[in-house]
């Protein structure tokens, strides 16, 4: 076979990857929801109060960037394994039942340290953080998965081509070893027996979302318990000790923006603050318990984060719902059609649903400056129409209406704050 042949082979498996991986990750969506909805009725009618609405759609908007901007890493990390594996694999390691089970076991471990490593070392925990800042704990809080813990999974996972294990066979074991964890966060589900044991349940998964002084830094495992036996780090859920969920030091920003980055500035405060450079690498490098409760403040300062205590009413609640749901509605055709539309378009698009998260995270925090958001998301829906339809026509209709809402923008952003907040402007 000569190099031509091998090279149209390897695109044409690249694009089959790239196809099958949105397709999967575009019914998934509809799956979750599902499972999510039924979460919620069930424990409403077990008259258990255990969804924030704000707190859910935090978690979701999170998760709605995770798997929009993976259909543009998707296909990035499997090459990266594809090329480790031809180019520095020790082995060559071919699809069976055995080498399967030794694929999860192995994927599995390199999860324990990279999870355990996540929590101990300040630089790892910035991107991982958002994961446990939610006060909630149920299927939604899954979601919260960003794309920077994404790129620093795949640095541990590429230990596995290196030994051996196709592109393939690896992508396609971190959809089931991705999915399974959806399942443990919630607490409708209490102990399961002999399971307690091996796996990794609901029960032992609440007691790593906990913020109790007991039950911190504890049940790093994703499928596995055996991990945390072998390695000292098991902590069992006990009854005299109600678990408290999220950050041992609340975030209280539902700011999609702010979520993201908030302990990357105060890493970049509390290292500032220490004198020579062993001593900020080491803030970098230490335990977030290290980084002192000041650098919060100081951050918060910095980029103007006030909480608001303004009372958020139905209409509010009502606006950001609508915006969730269409947006869900939006990535699911999105993913499911990607290969149908060009680059340029996929980022418009993209652009498109980011700003409406940020959107949706500054109306739960009642700022004044979503007006600008929405003129934003506008202009990036108008920037689409005519990338799909070019027309003079139409260019023209959306400049005429661009020249009335500047003109007319004093009372429209008035009209529109009321409207959503339905109170005095903030």
């Amino acid at each position: 076979m000569n190099d031509r042949t091998t090279t149209k082979t390897a695109g044409f498996i690249y694009q089959k990857f790239c196809f099958m991986q949105h397709y999967i990750m575009a019914m998934a969506i509809p799956v979750f929801v599902l499972f999510i909805s039924l979460e919620y009725f069930v424990a409403r009618k077990k008259g258990l109060h255990y969804f924030n609405e704000h707190e859910t759609v935090a978690n979701l908007s999170i998760g709605i960037a995770e798997r929009l901007l993976d259909v543009f890493t998707a296909g990035l990390f499997f090459y990266l394994y594809d090329h480790l594996q031809k180019h520095y694999g020790l082995f060559s390691i071919h699809p069976g039942l055995p080498m399967w089970l030794l694929l999860l076991v192995a994927t599995d471990f390199i999860w324990y340290w990279y999870h355990r490593l996540a929590h101990e070392i300040n630089l790892f925990w910035s991107v991982h953080i958002v994961h446990h800042q939610s006060e909630d704990f149920n299927y939604s809080v899954s979601a919260r998965i960003t794309i920077f813990q994404a790129f620093v999974r795949t640095a541990f996972w590429s230990v596995l081509p290196v030994i051996g294990f196709p592109a393939g066979m690896i992508t396609s074991i971190l959809l089931v070893h991705g999915l399974y964890p959806f399942f443990i966060h919630t607490r409708l589900v209490g102990k399961l027996g002999i399971l307690e044991y091996i796996l990794v349940t609901p029960s032992h998964h609440r007691v790593h979302h906990a913020s109790n002084e007991k039950y911190l830094d504890r049940n790093y495992g994703d499928v596995f318990i055996i991990w945390d036996k072998l390695f000292g780090t098991f902590q069992k859920e006990e009854d005299e000790e109600p678990i408290v969920y999220g950050l041992t030091q609340p975030l209280k920003s539902y700011s999609f923006l702010w979520q993201h980055v908030h302990f990357l500035v105060e890493l970049f405060y509390d290292a500032n603050a220490k004198p020579g450079w062993r001593e900020k690498l080491r803030v970098l490098f230490g335990r977030p318990r290290s980084v002192q409760p000041v650098a919060r403040e100081k951050a918060e300062r910095l980029c103007s984060i006030r909480h608001s205590n303004r009372p958020m009413g139905k209409p509010l609640n009502r606006y950001v719902l609508w915006q969730l749901g269409a947006t869900i509605t939006a990535l699911f055709l999105f993913i499911l059609f990607s290969d149908r539309n060009s680059l340029l378009q996929q980022v418009l698009i993209s652009c498109l649903l980011l700003v409406t998260l940020v959107n949706c995270g500054a109306i739960m925090e009642q700022k004044s400056w979503i007006s600008y958001l929405e003129c934003s998301r506008l202009a990036l829906a108008a920037c689409s129409l005519l990338i799909l339809s070019p027309s003079l026509w139409l260019l023209l209709v959306l400049l005429f209406l661009a020249a009335l809402i500047f003109y007319y923008y004093p009372f429209l952003q008035v009209y529109y704050l009321k409207r959503v907040y339905a109170s005095t402007v903030p």
